[in-house]
């Protein structure tokens, strides 16, 4: 099987672009057009997926408070309606290593969102964190 390639600027899906937009300017308002109503966000903490728009913008609104002041992404590899970002930050001293999973439909809005995280330590202060800005 071939490996894949990273994916150039100019050629980066919609929906991807729109997600790093974002990301980088640290603004979840961008949310309610990016999302499907019956997104799902798959987080790599909590066992059952969390459906529905809502869920997904407050976990996502809660990932760009928590991560979002050392958040960089490194790579991604993109195919019809899917993408993978490998992403790195830094959470009180601990580095966070991992990717996100998007999937999206023809209206270019994302159905999917699945995030995996390493090391188990940054995973553990990441639900700590994000559990803290959840509650907010």
């Amino acid at each position: 099987m071939a490996q894949p390639e990273t994916v150039e600027t100019a050629q980066v899906p919609a929906p991807v672009a729109a997600w790093h937009r974002i990301a980088e300017a640290r603004d979840p308002a961008g949310l309610a057009d990016l999302l499907a109503d019956d997104c799902v966000f798959r987080s790599p903490a909590v066992h059952t997926p969390q459906e529905g728009k809502a869920l997904t913008t407050a976990y996502l609104s809660a990932a760009i408070v928590v991560l979002g002041p050392t958040l960089a992404y490194h790579r991604q590899w993109c195919a019809e309606g899917s993408a993978v970002l490998e992403f790195s930050a830094e959470l009180d001293g601990l580095a966070v290593h991992g990717v996100d999973m998007l999937a999206w439909g023809t209206d270019g809005r994302l159905t999917e969102f699945a995030v995996m995280v390493r090391p188990v330590k940054a995973l553990h202060e990441l639900m700590a964190q994000m559990a803290a800005q959840l509650q907010r």
